[in-house]
């Protein structure tokens, strides 16, 4: 049987991946899929696969172009998650900051650098036009366990996380949510290592293959936003708002697409340079 790993976030976009794993789907192809969470995000399974510690992983769209462009060895298969990704901006409870305006030239909690939350605070800036230079700055806090300590202690100002994973701490008065902002382009992809995809394509079909199955009839699971909301400690009608809002993909990640999220990094000098098509996604189905 063959070992592959693969890594995500801890959170209820990928449930199906438990789902399949809980029904040794992979196992009937001869295929033993090893998942690992990975609290740190976008950045961390960048590391990782750099590091050769996972084959594939489910990762944020602009985190994994912009590290492909600085030579990561990898490739977009296709996009998971096609709607946006709503991320909440949060300061602590007690602060004083009411409104957006209020944080500017302030420091941003991240993740890591090249994480999500690291290129959403660009993204947010931009939207109100502040200066990139001088009205960003960061503090490190390595995941959302990070940031309730950084903010709570007034070591960061304010973070940027999925919203409806930060629900709960927003509904604790830990946080307390001052905007959102969605990702203009589909926010969760899949991607592997070259090395993996020259070598094991037929393992790589199999268990996309797999998971589409389980993400085109997601939501007709019996019961599936009860589950969500016990699995994850989330209120019903969180769940229920969070699942008409999302939807996921079966398909590869579009060139029209990867040029427009490249263009929005090389403006905001994410990225020095952009990538053909044909170096950042390759179709395998």
């Amino acid at each position: 049987m063959q070992t592959v790993k693969i890594g995500g976030v801890p959170e209820h976009f990928n449930l199906a991946w438990y789902l399949t794993l809980k029904e040794k789907s992979y196992q009937k192809e001869n295929i033993n899929l090893r998942w690992t969470d990975y609290h740190g995000g976008t950045g961390q399974m960048c590391k990782a696969l750099r590091n050769k510690e996972i084959d594939m992983a489910v990762v944020l769209t602009e985190g994994v172009i912009k590290d492909i462009t600085e030579g990561s060895p990898c490739k977009i298969v296709q996009v998971f998650v096609k709607s946006p990704l709503i991320w909440g901006i949060h300061v602590a409870a007690q602060s004083k900051f009411k409104t957006i305006s209020d944080i500017k030239g302030r420091r941003a909690a991240i993740s890591r650098y090249g994480s999500g939350s690291h290129l959403m605070s660009y993204i947010n800036a931009t939207k109100h036009n502040w200066s990139l230079d001088t009205d960003l700055n960061f503090e490190v806090i390595k995941n959302l366990d990070g940031a309730v300590k950084g903010l709570t202690n007034a070591e960061a100002d304010y973070f940027l996380w999925e919203k409806f994973t930060t629900k709960p701490i927003v509904d604790q008065g830990v946080f307390r949510r001052i905007g959102n902002i969605p990702t203009p382009w589909p926010c969760f992809v899949i991607a592997v290592r070259d090395e993996f995809i020259e070598n094991n394509t037929q393992a790589l079909k199999s268990i996309l293959n797999i998971i589409n199955a389980q993400t085109a009839a997601f939501k007709t699971i019996p019961n599936i936003d009860k589950t969500i909301a016990n699995r994850y400690e989330q209120k019903l009608e969180d769940v229920q708002q969070w699942l008409s809002l999302t939807e996921w993909s079966q398909t590869a990640l579009s060139a029209s697409v990867v040029n427009d999220v490249q263009n929005q990094l090389l403006a905001l000098q994410i990225i020095d340079t952009k990538l053909a098509y044909e170096n950042l996604v390759v179709d395998v189905l």
